[in-house]
């Protein structure tokens, strides 16, 4: 079985920031005795911008730059920990930095797929972070989160095992609500479930929001997802063999996205918006149409020929993204205008269906 196993920055660092040698040291017990099982495993782990922030005796800065420095910093700490704790269990580590950017560009995309498997042939495990130190973005919530179930696509996975601090989804806030219960499957992950996940973290950046948001990308690729806590005995023992009750599940669809897609919908950001009409938007749903000028009302924001726009109903709600075929200034001209109304440089399509994902 392929398992992407990911450990959040609560799970990692103590409440004072330090590096948690004791919870990695937990972790990579529980890698090694999967691998044992000849489970090919890869480890994605957050926590350098907090390790990063005790090393340098500091609070946490808003600025993006600075947090970029930190996590240089940081890194350095989390990844000794991480050689140190599989070299103990007589297996050599190799730390892979990645960021959303490696799922835009197709030859990159394969190449990051090359290097895994040649990880695994060396009988290596991969020790996966957020490429922090050089986004060229400011750092967003939920990173890790997200580029681990990227990376469950990628490597065709069968299994996404999301570590944190609480014992999986539940039904309220614990602090608020005494009476709050696990929830020990999802079907689907909905709006009505992600509005039960809250908002982000106290020492991590995504919370359980964006472990739903990486289970949600992971299901649509077909691979099942658990939520768990990182301090649970056997928790990935249990993941793997599927043991019901260890946390929250998330399952798998039926039908699957494309790579392609997957990467348009939650690899690249959204550069823009368009506003379209509910017969575009029904077309969409349930058709699978491309969107064409005619079914745009607005467009909003400024963007170029081939990047990404959210796509949002007359309710004001995102419900698709795709890649525009014409910048925003070509869009805003024509929009709403029927295909025989379109001079011959134009395309009609401003959205074509192989460059578009329905959101929900």
């Amino acid at each position: 079985m392929r398992v992407v196993v990911k450990i959040g920055t609560s799970s990692v660092t103590t409440s004072d920031g330090q590096v948690n040698a004791v919870a990695i040291e937990k972790l990579v017990s529980e890698v090694s005795e999967a691998r044992k099982q000849s489970h090919d495993l890869i480890v994605v782990t957050s926590g350098a911008i907090t390790a990063g922030l005790e090393r340098l005796g500091i609070d946490r800065p808003r600025e993006p730059a600075i947090l970029q420095a930190v996590s240089a910093v940081g890194q350095i700490d989390l990844m000794n920990v991480y050689s140190k704790l599989f070299l103990k269990a007589e297996i050599i580590a190799g730390q892979v930095l990645l960021s959303p950017n490696d799922f835009r560009d197709r030859s990159q995309y394969l190449h990051a797929k090359t290097t895994f498997e040649k990880l695994w042939e060396l009988s290596v495990i991969p020790v996966v972070n957020e490429n922090d130190a050089v986004a060229d973005d400011a750092i967003r919530f939920g990173d890790n989160d997200r580029i681990a179930a990227l990376v469950a696509n990628l490597l065709d996975a069968d299994l996404l095992v999301l570590l944190t601090d609480t014992p999986g989804l539940l039904t309220a806030d614990p602090r608020i609500h005494p009476q709050a219960s696990l929830v020990e499957e999802v079907a689907e992950v909905t709006r009505s479930i992600e509005e039960m996940a809250g908002g982000v973290g106290e020492r991590g950046s995504g919370g359980m929001a964006s472990k739903l948001s990486a289970a949600k990308i992971a299901s649509w690729s077909g691979v099942r997802t658990v939520i768990a806590a990182a301090s649970r005995e056997n928790v990935l023992s249990d993941a793997i063999s599927g043991v019901a009750g260890i946390g929250t599940l998330v399952a798998a669809r039926d039908a699957h996205v494309s790579a392609r897609k997957l990467w348009i919908g939650f690899a690249l950001p959204a550069q823009g918006s368009i506003l379209v009409d509910l017969g575009a938007k029904t077309a969409l749903l349930s058709k699978g149409t491309s969107l064409l000028a005619a079914g745009v009302i607005q467009v909003v924001g400024t963007f170029l020929e081939g990047d990404a726009i959210d796509i949002t109903g007359p309710d004001g709600l995102v419900f698709a993204k795709g890649l525009s075929s014409v910048d925003s200034t070509t869009l805003d001209q024509f929009k709403g205008r029927r295909t025989e109304e379109l001079p011959g440089t134009v395309s009609p399509t401003f959205v074509h269906r192989d460059d578009l994902i329905v959101l929900s």
